[in-house]
């Protein structure tokens, strides 16, 4: 470190008056007693959100965090700590809280030597962030997009529009000595849209973001965009017949469907439900798991998406990591915990909300690869089926598989051809059963416009999703009527 400081090193050099020595006495202290690994992760980080709604923005939040996090990990056995308050002393008592897991023998570990700067990406690199530019500007920005909105039909009764930015400097030293540390922005725009025709009440979302400057919305007129496309949801739903229900054909759309893929297979794919034999891919690499048309990947060195990281929280670089390829298992999500106990490598993928969480193996742009078929070869070859464009919420059981999704934009397939919009469309499904009745895979690969968010064990972190249109016989549908 000393000789070779970054940016976000000599930020916490300077805010907190950390040098090497007392990195490695924390260090030292953390693993007197027997232990296999240890380290330390700060986190500054500033955040800032405005939001419209009935033509007036009603909030604007500011807030300001940093605290430091200590583990240390002995076997399978993990002890954490953490303090908001980031001094020597308040750090010691930390680590000895976090060693209180670790064998009572002394230490076969040496002394620690920090200053080893871990190689990284360079992903995300802005000229300027989104929290440099004045309230003022997002004001304005949330103002137009109400009027645009309003404008655009009368039956728009109401929009919602938020504004969140971020910015986290992070840094993470460990007991092999190694120092990786990052700045990492963070921004979404997100529009809601309520529309009534007198009869009916329905609504329309579209947003996006990533680790981009403000001017990606403004530019292209982006914002727009958004704006657009929930009024024409809302609208549309305002025409939606009931949806079906049984057993049918389903055609997923491009872009972010993929969290269907997110939830029902890329969860089942972290290492630790698969180190503990939760999982229902737990045992199978080198296995079919998929139909061969399936090749599935998880990706955070994708440039200035929501879900990449030049590092991950635990310092080290994200890669691309082939999961399904062609059918078969290739691998898991790893962070260090559970790629050391299962004797794989780390992936980049140990992850966590903040300083007051301990990283667990998390996913960060997750999609399907394209295939050679074109969108409208795979509707027309559907006699009758259900065309999901767009998804709400959805959730699934890591350990048997099964999922239940709600489409927020479905339409009916009818002898090849994609007729009446309907709503209240649920798919409910088995993870692992789903991706082998997946019979054609189109040319269209999109990646989502960057909303994601990712729920797991309580933490929240900000993810990816893709997908091409793919076909899947036979899927139940819940509907309203059969």
């Amino acid at each position: 470190m000393a000789n070779q400081l970054t940016q976000p090193e000599r930020f916490f050099s300077s805010h907190f008056g950390m040098n090497d020595s007392a990195l490695e006495k924390i260090l030292g202290t953390a693993l007197e007693r027997k232990a296999d690994y240890a380290d330390l992760y700060f986190e500054y980080h500033s955040a800032e959100g405005l939001s419209l709604e009935d033509s007036m923005v009603n909030k604007t939040a500011k807030s300001l965090s940093q605290g430091v996090g200590v583990r240390v990990c002995a076997e399978d056995r993990t002890g954490y700590a953490y303090s908001d308050e980031v001094t020597v002393d308040r750090m010691r008592i930390a680590a000895e809280a976090a060693r209180a897991i670790a064998d009572q023998r002394s230490s076969a570990h040496g002394p620690v030597m920090v200053g080893h700067p871990v190689p990284s990406h360079n992903l995300y690199e802005l000229e300027s962030l989104p929290l440099e530019v004045p309230v003022s500007e997002k004001v304005k920005l949330l103002n137009q997009i109400d009027q645009v909105a309003r404008a655009k039909d009368p039956r728009v009764k109401n929009v919602l529009a938020s504004f969140a930015a971020e910015k986290k400097i992070v840094m993470v030293v460990n007991s092999e000595g190694r120092v990786a540390a990052d700045v990492q922005p963070l921004c979404r725009l997100n529009v809601t849209v309520i529309a009534d025709d007198g009869k009916n009440r329905q609504i329309g979302s579209f947003g996006g973001g990533g680790r981009v400057e403000y001017s990606h919305f403004i530019e292209s007129e982006r914002w727009r965009e958004y704006t657009l496309e929930a009024v024409r949801q809302a609208l549309l739903n305002l025409e939606a017949v009931d949806a079906p229900a049984g057993e049918m054909t389903v055609v997923l759309g491009p872009g972010w469907p993929g969290i269907l893929l997110h939830e029902a297979i890329g969860h089942g794919l972290e290492g630790d439900f698969n180190r503990k034999g939760t999982s229902a891919f737990s045992g199978k690499i080198g296995q079919v798991v998929a139909s061969p048309l399936c090749t599935v990947i998880d990706d955070g060195t994708i440039p200035n998406r929501r879900g990449s990281l030049n590092v991950d929280d635990e310092g080290t670089p994200t890669s691309r990591t082939v999961l399904i390829e062609k059918g078969i298992l290739r691998g898991y999500l790893q962070d260090r915990l559970n790629a050391r106990l299962m004797k794989m490598t780390p992936t980049g993928n140990g992850r966590r909300e903040s300083f007051a969480h301990m990283p667990m193996p998390r996913m960060t742009n997750t999609f399907m690869l394209a295939g050679e078929s074109t969108p409208d070869d795979i509707l027309k070859s559907v006699k009758r089926g259900l065309f999901a464009v767009s998804f709400g919420g959805g959730q699934v059981d890591i350990t048997s598989g099964k999922f239940v999704f709600s489409a927020s934009e479905a339409y009916l397939i009818e002898d090849g051809q994609v007729t009446r919009p309907v709503k209240g469309a649920t798919l409910i499904g088995n993870g692992p059963d789903v991706l082998t009745k997946v019979s054609m895979v189109g040319n269209d690969l999109r990646l989502d416009s960057g909303i994601g968010t990712c729920g797991k064990d309580g933490q929240s972190v900000p993810v990816g999703v893709g997908l091409p249109t793919i076909k899947i016989d036979q899927l139940t549908v819940g509907g309203t009527h059969a």
